[in-house]
């Protein structure tokens, strides 16, 4: 099995509610994400897929959240967890790809190069992951 994972980063607001905590306040994070890839194939450069068309896609929806309150989307339903985070940067890169042909999305038994997971960090030791399969 190979992997591959590109990172990239952006700043956003949120608040979280039906927490009881300080993070019930509006208050930001410098988020890092990483995108992960994985398969059983090499194509015939030998890559199981190219690194900048992932990190491309990645950097696009990063660019989309960045420098914004995330409370304001409505895709999070006013609670925008890192658990949601991830899983809307998941959603977003693979329909990203399959609007340029590629196909990332998982599927039993897919040997070529599936989008496995999006960690999204918060802080360097606060992390949530989103895994399709």
């Amino acid at each position: 099995m190979f992997e591959v994972r590109v990172e990239a980063d952006f700043s956003a607001a949120h608040f979280l509610r039906d927490y009881n905590g300080k993070c019930e306040n509006l208050h930001g994070h410098n988020y890092k994400v990483y995108a992960h890839a994985r398969g059983e194939k090499l194509n015939e450069g030998g890559m199981l897929m190219d690194f900048s068309c992932l990190k491309a896609a990645l950097r696009s929806v990063c660019k989309e959240l960045d420098h914004t309150n995330l409370n304001d989307m409505d895709i999070f339903d006013q609670n925008p967890s890192a658990e949601r985070i991830a899983m809307y940067i998941y959603d977003r890169i693979i329909a990203l790809l399959t609007e340029q042909g590629i196909d990332l999305s998982w599927k039993e038994g897919k040997k070529e190069a599936v989008l496995f997971a999006i960690d999204v960090f918060e802080t360097e030791t606060s992390r949530a992951r989103y895994r399709a399969c």
